[in-house]
């Protein structure tokens, strides 16, 4: 008798108590058949809507499954995305296979039953939990949690966004409302890669503008990814960082500002939310690194992992926090003016090449003491603020040097460094800045039109000139539609400009002194380094070109000076009237009494009073006599 064939029959997901150890229970979701991820919507039956963000509504429903065994209802979450057109539907569904298979067995994070699309309308389906830990802070005096359970919070969430971020998934919508908490009281993550899903499509809705997440707790990245990028994981470190600073607080970042307001003070002023005081010196210092302007500087979330961990059992002594050993917390390391978690990323192994690490935007390598070298020897931890053994040509006895002085170079090109596409892409500028390259060859650089960090190979780039804050450039002659708009001297030719500072993906923010700005006009302009050049008086071919460099740097002092002009004809001023009003009150009063023909002032009349001054006739005025007169 033939044997028949039987289709696997879809598991249903349930979940159980994971024993490790006698005080630690963990609640696991076993995961159903990936086949099976996509739902069918006629089993979904929506209940009320129980939540709206800025991607869609959120909706309690119920989930029906049967087979011929067994019937079955479950409470779900039912997330509905915003109306796409038919095209990014499907795109979005596709990803969405990809993150559902991502997603299975991740630590902290909200099991998925699958998608679905009802009314034109992709639905992701979720486990439903009673509530987050936005909700547990609304109904506190103060709305804001003790420490320790920030930091128990913090520990798990950063557990589950860490493993996402290892599977190269960003969550990139950070908040306390959507840290959802289990039956266990366990922080799980539950706004799972909608943005993801989203990035790069365009929404139909015209109200919906911050589809890279909420504002109050966006990077400045976030808000012009493709000009102000690229979105990496360090991105997810700033919204981590403002939702641990609500929870501590109970204040919301931003709090009462307007969208407009909140870009301004993140984007163009660099402004970072107010860290409460008190705080253990490690979390205050990660904290403060999660708000770096530029993305290289925060730190990754495995060094949030770390930080809060051992931070957990810090006592609070005579005024000061104790139990963290005797390593020192510096902002800023070796006076370098690189953060700490800008140089834990170059993991240096024995063997690797190294060179001396100069300081930022200096365009002189300035402290060479390697020019290049091999690590030969390793100390127990390298990565904090340890000493590395470097051998260099030409010296006999290995260098012991710190970890804070070097950086590793893999086949000629470091982090750091400008690098040029060999074959250029219309679609993006072809000069950008290399974010690391591994020992395998593989590269990842930003650059000014890719929104995200652009993955390769390293026979793929060239160098490319290097650019500094405070050089002056111009765009290149052959060049008539800039990407980016730039202003014109009155003749009409480009003007020159100083950059003041420099993105992670190349992008330069010029600006220019001597142009004085009304109202809302811009001061500064932005740039694409493969469109400008680098003057100096140098460079400058000709009198006239030398004349005309002297001129632009004339104009970036102008406006001091300006101002010391008009503050000193206002003393000048000031003085002067001050004087001629004193000479007015000193004049002595009296009568102009006529004699022989002629006034004089200061006189007084036969009896003493005094008499008003009138002034001379006209015949005085002009010298004739009053006999001639007559």
């Amino acid at each position: 008798m033939a044997s028949k064939v039987v289709p696997a029959q879809p598991v249903t997901p349930f979940e159980f108590e994971l024993y490790e150890d006698p005080d630690h229970l963990r609640t696991v979701m076993a995961s159903s058949n990936q086949s099976t991820h996509r739902i069918d919507p006629a089993k979904l039956k929506l209940r009320h809507r129980i939540g709206r963000g800025p991607f869609g509504d959120v909706w309690l429903a119920t989930h029906h499954q049967s087979t011929e065994d067994y019937d079955e209802y479950h409470e779900v979450a039912v997330k509905m995305l915003q109306p796409l057109k038919e095209e990014h539907m499907r795109l979005v569904l596709d990803k969405f296979d990809g993150l559902f298979s991502k997603c299975q067995g991740v630590e902290n994070v909200c099991f998925l039953h699958g998608i679905s699309v009802m009314n034109g309308k992709i639905c992701i389906v979720m486990k439903f939990y009673e509530g987050s830990i936005g909700d547990k802070m609304a109904l506190l005096k103060g709305g804001k949690l003790t420490l320790p359970d920030v930091l128990r919070y913090g520990i798990e969430l950063a557990q589950g966004i860490a493993e996402l971020h290892a599977k190269e998934i960003l969550v990139l919508n950070l908040k306390p409302c959507s840290f959802l908490l289990n039956e266990n009281d366990q922080a799980v993550l539950g706004d799972i890669g909608i943005p993801y899903l989203l990035f790069g499509i365009p929404l139909t809705s015209s109200d919906m503008p911050w589809r890279l997440g909420t504002p109050n707790y966006m990077a400045p990245e976030q808000w012009q990814p493709e000009i102000r990028g690229p979105i990496s994981s360090e991105t997810d470190s700033w919204g981590f960082g403002c939702s641990i600073v609500e929870m501590l607080t109970g204040v919301l970042p931003w709090c009462g500002k307007s969208i407009e307001e909140i870009y301004d003070s993140v984007v163009r002023k660099q402004e970072k939310p107010h860290i409460p005081e008190g705080l253990p010196p490690p979390v205050e210092n990660i904290l403060l690194g999660c708000f770096e302007y530029d993305l290289r500087s925060r730190p990754l979330m495995t060094d949030i992992l770390r930080v809060f961990k051992s931070s957990q059992n810090a006592v609070f002594v005579d005024g000061g926090w104790t139990g963290f050993g005797s390593r020192t917390i510096l902002e800023k390391s070796s006076g370098a003016g690189y953060t700490e978690w800008f140089l834990s990323k170059d993991h240096l192994q024995v063997g690797d090449m190294v060179r001396s690490r100069r300081p930022p935007n200096s365009c002189k390598p300035e402290n060479m003491d390697v020019p290049e070298g091999t690590v030969v020897g390793l100390e127990r931890n390298p990565d904090r603020d340890g000493f590395v053994l470097v051998s260099v040509h030409g010296i006999h006895d290995p260098l012991r040097l710190p970890v804070s002085t070097l950086e590793k170079v893999s086949f000629g090109l470091a982090a750091g460094d400008w690098v040029h596409l060999k074959e250029e892409n219309n679609k993006h500028s072809p000069v950008g800045i290399l974010h690391s390259i591994n020992r395998d060859g593989s590269v990842a650089v930003g650059f000014i039109g890719v929104e995200t960090l652009w993955k390769g190979k390293y026979s793929e780039l060239q160098m490319a000139e290097s650019y500094f804050v405070g050089q002056f450039v111009r765009l290149k002659t052959n060049v008539l539609s800039p990407r980016f708009e730039w202003p014109r001297k009155t003749g009409g030719a480009w003007a020159t400009g100083k950059i003041w500072w420099i993105l992670p993906n190349g992008c330069l923010i010029v600006k220019f002194p001597g142009r004085f700005t009304i109202g809302q006009e811009n001061s500064s302009f932005l740039a694409d380094p493969a469109e400008v050049e680098v003057v100096s008086f140098n460079t400058c071919p000709g009198v006239v070109k030398k004349y005309q460099h002297l001129e632009d740097f004339h104009w970036a002092v102008r406006p001091l000076v300006i101002a010391l002009g008009i503050f000193t004809a206002m003393k000048v001023g000031f003085f002067t009237g001050k004087k001629i009003r004193r000479s007015r009150v000193n004049r002595p009063r009296g009568n102009a009494v006529q004699s022989n023909g002629q006034y004089t002032d200061g006189q007084t009349s036969g009896d003493g009073s005094n008499q008003a001054w009138f002034p001379p006739s006209v015949k005085n005025i002009l010298g004739v006599s009053p006999a001639a007169a007559r």
